[in-house]
């Protein structure tokens, strides 16, 4: 069984992809990237602020499908430049508990140009 994970905060994806879909005792969730959800603006123009930002968004979409960054088992992190790495993981280490999931860590070109980062993740619901 399936169900789509929706947040009260933002409006539905205007792109054809839900925000995440609970299904077999996990939450997968869609890329999250470093705007905020009431605004639309990116966070900052930096991949720190964009990380802490699509982490809080991944917090969120983890939350409203019952689980939460704790209880996160995989990440995938995508990255608009390779050298933004270390700043990147500076964030993740602080705001992704221990045990921290796996994760893969690649780059790629994103959806807009000033977008620097976008996360998945998958966590196991309560």
């Amino acid at each position: 069984m399936r169900e789509v994970v929706t947040r009260s905060d933002m409006p539905s994806p205007s792109l054809p992809f839900s925000a995440g879909m609970r299904a077999n005792g996990f939450v997968f969730t869609s890329g999250q990237v470093g705007t905020d959800p009431r605004s639309g603006q990116v966070a900052g123009p930096d991949v720190a602020s964009q990380t802490r930002q699509a982490i809080d968004n991944l917090r969120a979409v983890l939350e409203a499908g019952g689980s939460s960054l704790d209880r996160l088992v995989k990440t995938t992190v995508f990255l608009a430049d390779i050298r933004l790495f270390e700043a990147m993981n500076a964030v993740y280490r602080e705001l992704i508990p221990e045990p921290r999931p796996g994760r893969s860590t690649v780059e790629a070109r994103l959806a807009r140009p000033e977008l620097l980062v976008e996360i998945e993740g998958i966590g196991v619901v309560n």
